[in-house]
């Protein structure tokens, strides 16, 4: 058995101590918060505490928490020479105060508080100073996840780098579609289909064969109407970045 201590209750925090505590071999022996909280139903039965001085014995500690705010609460937990992880993408292991044993347990996935994750089909991306931890780290890994991978700090980076472009910037077109078709008022939902389409394509194909549109078919009329409904609007310099950076990468010009 493996016991952690999440330390975090965030978005991901939250997703991660309800993996851990279904886990048969996992024990999840305390939740930390620095403000009081109440816990869902699931984890009723886990020790909560927000006083860093009072976090349980255990064989990982897991910070779930922002970036900026990782090295600081590191520095902070008391007890030394355990292993501490964290669980971002964009962060390196060694700003872990070095005071304990270091690592990275980072899910690679976008986590929103109400719904839901089936950890199962989430990877485990793993870090860790010494081959003894990262092992641990690895069973600890393979316990909630189907797949658990070892990937340095700075290949990570790269990793969240190109899970912002599919992620966050992905979904600020989509509220950009849906402002623009709010103006008409036509629905979103309409778009749906297509959304869903573009995302089971590439299950199959690689980005660059599913690439279509009016920027790779180089339809100038096509084009020139959408930058004529675009005119004044702050998203016209965006289509004209976004279809230059088509053409470019497929050999043909704006």
């Amino acid at each position: 058995m493996i016991s952690i201590v999440v330390i975090g209750f965030g978005n991901v925090g939250k997703h991660l101590s309800e993996a851990i505590h279904e886990a048969p071999k996992l024990v999840l022996r305390q939740i930390y918060n620095r403000s009081n909280i109440t816990l869902p139903n699931s984890l009723q039965q886990v020790a909560f505490t927000n006083n860093l001085t009072a976090l349980f014995d255990a064989d990982v500690y897991v910070i779930a928490l922002p970036d900026d705010h990782i090295a600081n609460i590191s520095s902070k937990i008391a007890i030394k020479d355990c292993l501490v992880v964290h669980t971002s993408g964009g962060v390196a292991m060694d700003e872990i105060d070095g005071k304990n044993r270091r690592g990275v347990l980072y899910p690679l996935q976008s986590f929103s508080k109400h719904k839901s994750v089936d950890f199962r089909t989430i990877p485990i991306c793993i870090e860790a100073e010494s081959k003894k931890d990262l092992e641990l780290l690895g069973n600890l890994g393979k316990q909630i996840s189907g797949k658990v991978e070892e990937i340095s700090s700075e290949d990570r980076a790269s990793l969240h780098l190109s899970a912002v472009f599919v992620n966050n910037f992905v979904n600020h077109l989509y509220h950009i579609s849906e402002e623009l078709l709010q103006q008409k008022n036509l629905d979103f939902d309409l778009l749906k289909p297509l959304i869903r389409e573009t995302a089971k394509k590439i299950e199959e194909l690689s980005p660059s064969e599913a690439q279509t549109g009016p920027a790779i078919r180089h339809d100038e009329k096509t084009l020139r109407k959408h930058l004529q409904l675009l005119k004044d609007s702050p998203y016209e310099t965006l289509y004209r970045d976004l279809t230059a950076s088509i053409q470019k990468t497929y050999g043909k010009k704006l």
